[in-house]
């Protein structure tokens, strides 16, 4: 590794916690995602970076959409746990939820500790290794509640959560802190 990257540099960057989900023929799927952004107001444009190996990535690369849900602060750790640290391929994720509705789109979005929604169509997708960045523009959004949104730094902070090993934050040195 090169010595003129000190990491601790990167974990100033703030994040903020997501579910992302998606489908594919009759196939649903959600994850927490940390790198989720707005990358355009006009039109307005949205990218997130995915992990390759995860169940969701497969669906947003065969469907070319995706939802997003912005988590409030009161999300409790066991909901995290099951979209963090649970693979779709496993269990079926959605069905453990209170309230997910479908969206214009098709695609699942999960309602249950949102503030707000948001509908995407890829128009893009960057290969950066372990990981796709999917640009989309958005087709729909929609505040649910008034909150506090979710930081990664509140997560890791106050909440004491960890990153799973195919987070782009995820710390090896740290046992996933």
């Amino acid at each position: 590794m090169n010595d003129r990257i000190d990491k601790k540099a990167l974990w100033d960057i703030s994040y903020g916690m997501y579910i992302v989900s998606s489908g594919f023929n009759g196939k649903q799927n959600g994850q927490v995602a940390n790198t989720v952004f707005q990358i355009t107001a006009e039109l307005p444009r949205i990218a997130l970076s995915i992990n390759k190996g995860n169940l969701t990535h497969e669906y947003i690369s065969k469907s070319a959409l995706f939802t997003v849900s912005v988590l409030d602060e009161s999300t409790p750790m066991t909901f995290i746990g099951l979209f963090g640290f649970k693979c779709g391929r496993d269990i079926d994720k959605l069905s453990q939820c209170f309230q997910v509705k479908t969206g214009s789109t098709g695609c699942p979005i999960v309602m249950d500790y949102a503030l707000s929604v948001i509908e995407a169509r890829v128009f893009n997708q960057i290969d950066v290794g372990t990981h796709t960045v999917f640009l989309g523009d958005v087709v729909s959004a929609e505040v649910l509640r008034e909150g506090r949104p979710l930081t990664y730094a509140y997560y890791q902070e106050v909440k004491k959560g960890k990153s799973p090993k195919n987070a782009p934050t995820y710390r090896s040195d740290t046992g996933g802190k």
